[in-house]
């Protein structure tokens, strides 16, 4: 009984690990491209190089972060940075979570869990969890897409994903 709960067992992780080889092999190059830019901009943010986050963001972005009461343009990009810096703190860590991705033509939309942990000077802070969700437009720029439009949410915590696994 015991052999065969283990076969069951290897056949499930074996079988999940099938379904998520095959969900990458259905990204796209575009989409592989921008994942890489959204982890690149968290970087950024962790690193505090505002010069390299803004240049992620088009001319033309709007965009409604979940901190903000109302949509913002690009000259309010570093707002929200802004706040947590000017209260001492810091971005200790980041984990991203995609949840899904879509491209056409020249588009690409992006979903996912961000869970960031900002702390004080004393190393204090808590994980916060939020979704987001960013439709970047290829452009002619060396990175070779920017951010078009954007929306955040604070997730529930009850409803936050494990990004730990």
């Amino acid at each position: 009984m015991k052999m065969q709960r283990l076969c069951i067992a290897l056949l499930f992780v074996f079988s999940v690990g099938i379904a998520f080889a095959e969900q990458s092999s259905n990204e796209s190059p575009d989409e592989t491209a921008v994942w890489k830019l959204e982890f690149s901009y968290w970087d950024d943010v962790k690193a505090l190089d505002l010069v390299s986050y803004r240049a992620l963001w088009h001319e033309d972005f709007i965009g409604w972060p979940f901190i903000s009461p109302a949509p913002l343009h690009k000259d309010r990009i570093t707002d929200w940075i802004d706040q947590y810096t000017a209260n001492g703190l810091h971005l200790r860590s980041y984990s991203l979570r995609p949840a899904a991705s879509h491209a056409a033509g020249n588009i690409v939309v992006t979903y996912y869990w961000l869970t960031a942990t900002w702390e004080d000077k004393r190393g204090h802070g808590d994980p916060q969890t939020s979704r987001i969700t960013h439709t970047w437009l290829k452009t002619t720029t060396p990175t070779g897409w920017q951010i078009f439009a954007g929306m955040s949410a604070a997730e529930p915590p009850a409803t936050a994903p494990d990004l730990k696994k």
